[in-house]
């Protein structure tokens, strides 16, 4: 990071003051601090075009729904409420647990249908239909099963298990293209923020971009996050169980690629923390003397720990592996949470917020800034 880099970024994290408009959905952190996607915003040739919370809204302005609530039956795959459904708004620019809980108080049998895109592409997230590695439509979250505190709040996170699933621009799919979602080897940029607890060590727990067929339809068709133990492809420093943030790029979890193999790579650092931000750059083929890059970032997303907390690891930022299918790049535009691009449903994790921006890859510097803003957002107090 440059010098003034740093100092932004940690004259955020330092952020503890500011208040609130009552109902206001512009803000979730403190006073003069951004959100996650209002950065990309104002990063030439960048546009946030997903963004998907159950806790809080990421992007200013934002005063939509943040997620549906299905009571009663709920089917596998899109559409899937049989029974009553509420959407839940903002308050304050946090998720309103009061009407999260009057709805589906802990007895009841809610499930979480659907999860609006704040970006206004509209790239609402439903459960997802069956696909090439599964041949059967998944199933939402439970709707009480991950309570969390941010800054004071009380909401609900996705809790993903075997067998859950959410996807949008796909066959199948209320859309079959993701709206504004990039294509080819055009570059894009993902954030998330996750958790070390609750991770099921199958494939895949994901999220970003992939295949609008759900099939597996070859080396670098999708090109999503991953965080967990690598199941049985790459992994990082140390040995399974991680966990690490990884990139997906289909038929393949890459913590990196060094010395021509993908196997504890030396700079990618397990995340051991209650939330964890993490990042993927997914840049273009001529980047590296025409090897491409993609580079993975990570950190402490409360901002307690002293080597992850004011600033984010740099995990790998290199070439593309060297195997056939990833350069160019061949992104297809779907969106995926939980699962992998050919729908298979065998993993598990926590997810709290994220977003997939179209355009030149952000900076390091620029990733940063988004980490203080998580970090100013206060997860888990």
């Amino acid at each position: 990071m440059t010098r003034k880099s740093l100092e932004n970024a940690a004259a955020i994290v330092a952020a503890t003051g500011g208040s609130t408009t009552p109902g206001s959905t512009t803000s979730t952190s403190p006073a003069g601090v951004p959100l996650p996607c209002d950065i990309f915003n104002k990063i030439s040739g960048n546009k946030c075009v997903s963004a998907h919370s159950t806790v809080r809204v990421i992007v200013s302005g934002y005063t939509g729904p943040l997620y549906q609530l299905c009571k009663g039956t709920a089917n596998p795959g899109p559409s899937s409420c049989k029974g009553e459904t509420r959407d839940v708004p903002s308050k304050d620019g946090y998720a309103d647990v009061d009407t999260h809980n009057a709805f589906c108080p802990a007895s009841s049998n809610c499930t979480i249908t659907k999860i609006y895109d704040q970006s206004g592409m509209k790239n609402d997230l439903e459960p997802a239909p069956k696909g090439g590695a599964k041949g059967t439509p998944d199933n939402p979250a439970q709707a009480n099963a991950l309570p969390v505190k941010i800054n004071g709040r009380n909401a609900y996170g996705i809790l993903i298990k075997p067998g859950i699933g959410y996807r949008t621009g796909c066959t199948g799919c209320n859309i079959k293209q993701g709206n504004g979602m990039v294509k080819g080897d055009n570059p894009q940029t993902h954030y998330w923020v996750t958790s070390q607890h609750d991770l099921v060590d199958g494939c895949c727990f994901d999220y970003g971009n992939a295949e609008t067929t759900s099939n597996d339809d070859g080396n670098g068709t999708m090109e999503t996050l991953y965080f967990g133990g690598g199941v049985v492809w790459g992994t990082g420093y140390g040995g399974k169980p991680g966990p690490w943030i990884m990139a997906d790029l289909e038929n393949g979890l890459y913590a990196g690629w060094e010395n021509k193999q993908d196997k504890n790579i030396s700079t990618n650092k397990p995340l051991k923390f209650d939330f964890v931000d993490g990042y993927l750059l997914g840049d273009t083929r001529e980047k590296n003397n025409n090897k491409g890059r993609f580079a993975l970032l990570g950190g402490d997303a409360t901002g307690a720990d002293a080597t992850y907390g004011k600033t984010l690891g740099v995990m790998y930022d290199g070439i593309r592996p060297e195997k056939p299918g990833y350069v160019p790049m061949q992104k297809q535009g779907s969106i995926i949470l939980g699962i992998g691009g050919d729908n298979s449903n065998g993993a598990g994790g926590r997810f709290y917020e994220g977003a997939i921006s179209a355009g030149p890859v952000i900076s390091i510097d620029q990733c940063n800034e988004i980490h203080a803003a998580i970090v100013a957002a206060k997860y888990g107090r």
